[in-house]
């Protein structure tokens, strides 16, 4: 009788034996072990941007079982979406896209399929910031399934995001239907009512804003034709004969806009009605010996042109008066017609309003302009030369 081995039957403990002295060939080695391992597609931590058979043959062997055109188109779609899923984890939102598109396009006859792969593109549309086309492919689920969650939920998302909240709501209570109890969309809706509700809130205020300036304009139209003042206008506003007073009084308003009574300068400053119905202009003085102007942003209609002209020109003049020749006694004031190449003096101690209802005075850009020279000057001789010039 043959005495019992302790060994096993099948050689485990040779085999074993020999493997402890037998290096493996192909192994990895510890310097290259993580790049051979990121090359396996259940190992890799991200999908390379070329898939080269040489380099990743595990993958390119699954790419092709992908794409493999003799595959039913169900299962086409499926592994798209599959592999569309796998960018869409990587945050890879474009190329996901382009998965769930190719899957699209298989056109299976898998309606949860196509419901599946348009709400999936629908959220990597959302992570791009493209929200219409996430807000059309949510649609597009939601008609294949009324009930899709995720297509509601992104539906409503992306209404919020566009800023169409009252769309976001409409959406939100179709969801709410057939997922009552659904915390996501109660949020959503809460969100968006809360937005629309601010939204109708600022447009009430807009509207009623938008009224009190348009009734501000029409009292400052009344008070600059009442008192007869002229705006100069590049184009002359049409007119239609069967429009009666109101189309004359739209015409008014039109022509204010046209003459852009906002000034020009800097200030951003125009002409005002203030509460005791009296006008302020922003009034521009032009010294050409020297290039230079001054403004003033609210020059009252009953005010006269010496108080101005004291303060300018008081104790201190202006830097650029090197002769010291600019004192009030000594300045002369004159608007120009220049359709008629006529100067009209003005006095120093007449009225801005009495000069704004001179029948050749047009106010231009919203602020009145008067030329200042020096009584005499060589200057003004000069200037002067060629031009008409009147009295008020």
């Amino acid at each position: 009788m043959a005495a019992p081995q302790d060994d096993s039957d099948d050689g485990m403990d040779e085999f074993m034996e020999k493997f402890k002295t037998t290096t493996y060939k192909n192994a990895f080695s510890k310097d290259n072990w993580e790049e051979e391992f990121d090359k396996i597609p259940m190992f890799m931590k991200k999908a390379p941007e070329e898939i080269d058979s040489q380099s990743y043959p595990e993958l390119a062997c699954l790419q092709a079982m992908i794409h493999d055109e003799d595959a039913p188109p169900e299962e086409q779609a499926a592994n798209l979406k599959d592999e569309g899923n796998e960018f869409f984890k990587e945050k890879n939102y474009k190329k996901a896209i382009l998965s769930y598109t190719a899957g699209l396009n298989k056109k299976c006859g898998d309606q949860n399929i196509n419901t599946v792969l348009l709400t999936n593109r629908a959220a990597a549309h959302f992570h791009l910031g493209n929200m219409r086309s996430a807000l059309n492919d949510a649609a597009a689920a939601k008609k294949i399934k009324p009930d899709h969650l995720k297509a509601l939920i992104r539906g409503a998302q992306s209404c919020i995001e566009l800023r169409s909240f009252a769309e976001g709501v409409q959406w939100c209570d179709e969801g709410l239907k057939v997922h009552p109890t659904d915390k996501k969309l109660q949020e959503l809706r809460a969100t968006a009512d809360k937005h629309k509700r601010a939204a109708e809130r600022d447009a009430r205020k807009a509207k009623i804003r938008e009224k009190k300036l348009h009734g501000e304009k029409e009292a400052l139209l009344a008070a600059i034709t009442d008192r007869g003042i002229k705006l100069f206008q590049t184009s002359k506003p049409r007119h239609r004969e069967s429009d009666g007073e109101e189309e004359s009084s739209s015409a008014a308003l039109s022509q204010l806009s046209l003459d852009c009574l906002s000034s020009q300068e800097a200030t951003g400053a125009r002409v005002f009605l203030d509460e005791q119905h009296i006008l302020h202009w922003p009034v521009l003085f032009l010294y050409p010996e020297h290039q230079q102007t001054d403004f003033i942003s609210a020059f009252c209609e009953n005010d006269c042109f010496i108080n101005h002209l004291a303060l300018m020109f008081g104790e201190e003049l202006p830097p650029w008066d090197a002769d010291r020749k600019y004192h009030p006694q000594n300045l002369q004031l004159y608007f120009e017609d220049e359709v008629k190449d006529t100067l009209y003096q003005v006095k120093p101690e007449t009225l801005l309003l009495k000069v704004l209802q001179h029948k050749r005075f047009f106010v231009k850009a919203g602020s009145p302009s008067f030329i200042v020279v020096v009584k005499g000057s060589p200057f003004w001789e000069q200037f002067s030369t060629g031009k008409k010039i009147r009295g008020l």
